[in-house]
């Protein structure tokens, strides 16, 4: 490569940088470094690690990103003969490009991102701070989850203490975002997450829709003994009772370390990197899905499983169901059509089981449904059973994927999606343990109708 040489520089058999000129030490202290010190600059560190192990003479370009400028440079490494086992460095052709800023509402997405990963705690609030669906993934944390269910006209605040305020209300989200929280049944301290959701319709003066809870904890669930005894009469729930627990936290800060590396949060980083710390990231997240899938197959395949019926509206469901995912789907450029404020269908079944099955559908919709396209949701009385249809124009299923697309399992060739197979299947039980159904009309090339059926409730009586 011609040109002059800019900058030289040394490492040693550990390939730290024990030498450099002022050009690449300015790169390598940018990027977190010191000198003597670990090389910083990934590019060059792999590059150093090649020619120490070829022991052969290399050049090639590196690139680097130290927060500000995206720097491109020809270095050329020369393995030492001496005792320290090190390389000489002389880089040319160095050309540094200013990095265009980071967008704060991308920053926005990153953190919300980290929260969402982290949480041992999910609740989607409206916009009053009340409870839509809450539910408590750490075991510390599962009877809040059911309060906060069973009284949803209460805020939130009023099921936690908040460190440093006397206040029941719930204050401004922005000054809740942050907070430390102490939560009766828990002896773990906790820091609260809340962002805010933005609706087909904002409040007045543009405040949010709603908002997702998020609740964390620097302190992990103690892991039970091997002995621990269980309650008499309690059922051997290995997944959801001992190893959820365990592993939902540090799979959990992997991804959020993962994320944090992918955006380069914690400083710059070449693009290759970033891509291996997405892919950690999303086989992380996969193995999350996972657990909480076998955790409710577990709940759903127990003996002395059943659910709590009441009576519910299954319109405010569905339409709950869709705020939830109508981020995803705006993502996808899909609508979703979903019943209108004033209708209304009476039904007596469990409402966070309800909404559960209906996330369940309607985010199967989104991701077989074309990108631009409509998912319907639609609502009918069939005698004594009230009935939530959801349907989309995705590829459709044939007469053999039906019959198998309930199964245990079950992805019908799917791959690379991280589904599990168990979405439809622990949807059905729940279903039929609600005293309903739940089924499928379909044609290749014509989409898909999923059916819930619950039993209905008098128009009378309908909450």
């Amino acid at each position: 490569m011609s040109g002059p040489i800019l900058a030289r520089g040394r490492t040693d058999a550990h390939d730290q940088l024990v030498e450099a000129d002022d050009l690449l030490l300015g790169l390598h202290v940018r990027c977190g470094g010191e000198l003597p010190g670990p090389i910083a600059i990934p590019a060059l560190r792999e590059a150093v690690a090649r020619a120490r192990a070829t022991g052969l003479k290399l050049a090639e370009p590196i690139s680097a990103h130290d927060g500000a400028e995206r720097i491109t440079a020809w270095v050329e490494l020369e393995p030492l003969d001496e005792d320290d086992g090190g390389c000489r460095i002389a880089v040319r052709q160095w050309q540094a490009i200013a990095a265009a800023p980071d967008d704060e509402g991308v920053a926005a997405r990153r953190r919300a991102l980290l929260a969402r990963q982290m949480s041992e705690f999910s609740a989607r609030l409206d916009a009053r701070q009340c409870a839509v669906i809450a539910e408590g993934r750490a075991p510390d944390l599962a009877g809040l989850g059911e309060r906060m269910t069973a009284e949803r006209a209460r805020p939130w605040t009023e099921f936690v203490t908040i460190e440093g305020n006397a206040h029941h209300q719930p204050l401004h989200w922005r000054l809740l975002d942050g907070a430390r929280v102490q939560i009766a049944g828990s002896d773990r301290p906790w820091q609260v997450a809340l962002i805010p959701v933005a609706g087909p319709v904002d409040g007045p003066a543009g405040a949010p829709a709603g908002f997702e809870l998020h609740l964390t904890s620097d302190v992990p669930f103690p892991a039970p003994g091997e002995n621990e005894p269980k309650a008499k009469g309690e059922p051997a729930r290995m997944i959801g009772r001992e190893v959820a627990p365990v592993l939902r936290q540090p799979i959990a800060r992997i991804v959020a370390n993962a994320e944090t590396i992918r955006s380069r949060l914690m400083g710059p980083l070449a693009e290759e990197y970033s891509s291996y710390a997405a892919d950690i990231a999303a086989a992380g997240q996969h193995l999350l899905a996972l657990i909480d899938d076998l955790t409710d197959l577990e709940v759903v395949e127990s003996p002395e499983f059943s659910t709590s019926p009441d009576r519910i509206d299954l319109a405010e469901v569905a339409r709950q169901a869709a705020g939830i995912l109508g981020v995803k789907a705006r993502e996808r450029s899909i609508g979703i059509d979903a019943p209108k404020l004033g209708e209304s269908l009476g039904a007596v079944a469990e409402f966070r089981r309800v909404l559960q099955v209906l996330l369940n559908l309607i985010g199967n919709a989104l991701r077989y449904a074309p990108e631009g396209s409509q998912v319907w949701i639609r609502l009918e009385q069939d005698g004594q059973f009230a009935r939530v249809i959801i349907a989309e124009q995705g590829p459709g299923l044939d007469a053999a994927q039906q019959a198998r697309v309930f199964e245990k399992f079950e992805r019908l060739g799917r791959s690379g999606d991280g589904g599990s197979g168990l979405g439809l299947y622990i949807s059905r039980r729940l279903a039929r343990a609600m005293g309903g159904e739940l089924t499928v009309e379909s044609a290749p090339g014509q989409g898909a109708r999923f059916i819930l059926s619950v039993p209905a409730a008098s128009s009378a009586a309908a909450a």
